[in-house]
């Protein structure tokens, strides 16, 4: 299951250990709604192996702003802490996986 970023857990989640992806996504936004079942099914997928997080930016100020996501849907993709890579805009489910594994 995906977990929720909010400012107060960010570091933690992004500390922990294995590649994380963030998905910067708003109920509002049609896209983000379109490819939220893929994040879903991701998260699922890469259990164990990697940490897949949503951050709803109506909910979380700093995040955002601290990456400069102007679009949305943007994905985030972290290594040991640091951007490695991003995606914007509703990507198909391959391309993210794809980003994913280059992680592990």
């Amino acid at each position: 299951m995906e977990k929720t970023v909010t400012d107060a857990n960010f570091n933690e989640i992004l500390n922990s250990g294995m590649p994380v992806m963030v998905d910067f996504w708003a109920t509002w936004c049609g896209p983000c709604r379109a490819i939220a079942p893929v994040v879903e099914e991701l998260a699922k997928e890469y259990e164990g192996k990697a940490v897949i997080a949503k951050c709803n930016v109506d909910e979380c100020d700093t995040i955002p702003a601290q990456f400069g996501i102007r679009n949305i849907p943007t994905l985030l993709f972290f290594k040991n802490g640091q951007l490695v890579d991003r995606l914007v805009g509703a990507v198909p489910k391959a391309e993210i996986a794809a980003k994913i594994n280059a992680l592990l």
